[in-house]
């Protein structure tokens, strides 16, 4: 017999499909696939189509690449380890990799998991060495990092670094003695029985799975398929799991319980220690404009009362993001096959926290600031992957973003440039996007010690001041 409160459960979750099917046609998204668990049900659903070129009904078994998640594996991973007494968050990493060589000496010798895992390592970030298919890609690729420069001294800020994930991918393939794929797949994703997600191109094409999209800003700009479809083997560890929304939810449930999960033959198994789930979800730094804090790989922030955890992904075509509030037993998930697919993420996260937990709406207050006061913030600004212009015109800032390429491969072209986006300030140096592709985005400012501004935090990732 459906229960009043299942029924109302399905009645929002049909709004949520309706919610997802509205943005897909507005934003021109091909496919896209969500997820919900509440109360201890689950509701899954896809839409429209994995491929434009070869069109498949994208179902909630549909494989997408869930991109920068899959480092939430790698801390699970990593966790498991610690709780076994085989490695130590605070030890600098050159106690098992001692070959390893920054380019910074402090960095070098100093450098934790807990740096990496929090993204306080302060070298360049967006560096995806591509050194083949071989079981020795992650070492060739950790050798290479001394080549990458030292931005930042080391724990000074946050910037999102995936370069760092490389060397603790590294570090769990030399404590574990397998593969970091082999290595995962037994710490995580057997255990928790995550039968449908994978690492290597071979395992996802027997299944149906997703293919990533440009969408064009020009309107009469017909859609296209990126390629390549699969990561460099070394960017398992940051970014390289494929996998679909049942899945996900799987293992949304086990990050919202105590550590211990039910295995295959009914036995309770304690696969995390509750202290170590707690750590990974509590604040162990400030993230900036990317959240509010950073614990072990999991972003943070509040909604309201609300406490949630969550990462998003960005792969090359595919966007996703997931969500979970452990105190509510909640959790969404969102996958999407195109470039613009952030948005839809966005807007479906922010509109399911409101309907299933009454979580109120960010307000948000912009403040006006006269002409030298904006004055200061105009100029440019460069990441490894980008560089942003910062304008005014009539008081108001601008805020152009231009791909300098170098992802998914370093030798990838860069992406079509997005159209120029308003910004308004929020509070003393904090700024929000006002227009698409970046609608709701925020960034910061970050000043030198002389009070003058030296980088600009975008999407994570600080862009140092050239002008």
């Amino acid at each position: 017999m459906t229960t009043a409160s299942e029924i109302t459960m399905n009645i929002k979750f049909s709004d949520v499909a309706a919610k997802v099917t509205a943005a897909m046609e507005r934003l021109r998204v091909p496919g896209a696939a969500v997820g919900i668990y509440y109360a201890g049900e689950e509701y899954t659903a896809g839409f429209g189509i994995t491929n434009i070129q070869h069109p498949l009904p994208v179902d909630a078994e549909t494989l997408f690449q869930i991109a920068s998640i899959s480092k939430t594996f790698t801390g699970t991973a990593a966790m498991r380890l610690v709780d076994q007494g085989k490695l130590d968050l605070d030890t600098p990493v050159r106690t098992y990799l001692p070959d390893l060589k920054l380019s910074d000496p402090e960095a070098t010798e100093k450098a934790t998991l807990r740096h990496i895992f929090t993204h306080h390592g302060g070298w360049v970030g967006d560096y995806f060495g591509d050194f083949g298919r071989g079981e020795d890609a992650l070492a060739k690729n950790v050798a290479d990092l001394v080549n990458v420069p030292q931005v930042t001294p080391l724990g000074y800020t946050f910037s999102y670094n995936n370069a760092g994930f490389a060397i603790a991918g590294r570090i769990i393939e030399v404590i574990t003695g397998k593969p970091f794929e082999e290595a995962v797949k037994e710490l995580v994703l057997d255990p928790l029985g995550l039968a449908h997600t994978f690492y290597f191109a071979e395992d996802a094409i027997v299944h149906r799975v997703a293919v990533g999209h440009q969408i064009f800003f020009e309107e009469n700009k017909p859609t296209e398929v990126l390629q390549p479809w699969a990561l460099s083997r070394t960017s398992a560890a940051l970014g390289g799991l494929v996998t679909n929304v049942k899945d996900l939810l799987r293992y949304a449930r086990f990050q919202m319980g105590d550590g211990s999960w039910e295995g295959p033959d009914g036995q309770i198994i304690q696969l995390l220690k509750p202290q170590s789930i707690k750590t990974m979800q509590s604040e162990q730094a400030k993230a900036g404009s990317m959240a509010e804090e950073v614990g072990i790989t999991w972003m943070l922030r509040q909604a309201g009362n609300i406490r949630v955890i969550g990462h998003g992904g960005a792969s090359n075509g595919q966007m996703s993001i997931l969500q979970i509030a452990p105190d509510q037993n909640f959790a969404i998930v969102v996958v999407t096959n195109a470039t613009i697919g952030t948005n839809l993420c966005g807007e479906i996260v922010s509109w399911a926290l409101e309907h299933f937990l009454e979580a109120p709406k960010e307000k948000v207050v912009y403040l006006d600031l006269a002409s030298e006061k904006l004055e200061e913030y105009v100029g440019e600004y460069e990441a490894a992957l980008s560089k942003a212009t910062i304008s005014m015109r009539d008081r108001q800032l601008f805020l152009q973003v231009r791909s300098k390429g170098g992802f998914p491969k370093p030798s990838s072209p860069p992406t079509p440039t997005p159209p120029e986006v308003r910004l308004a300030f929020t509070s003393k140096d904090q700024v929000v996007s006002l227009d698409y592709p970046f609608v709701g985005s925020k960034g910061d400012f970050l000043r030198n010690p002389d009070g003058s501004i030296g980088w600009f935090r975008s999407g994570g990732r600080i862009h140092k001041r050239l002008s």
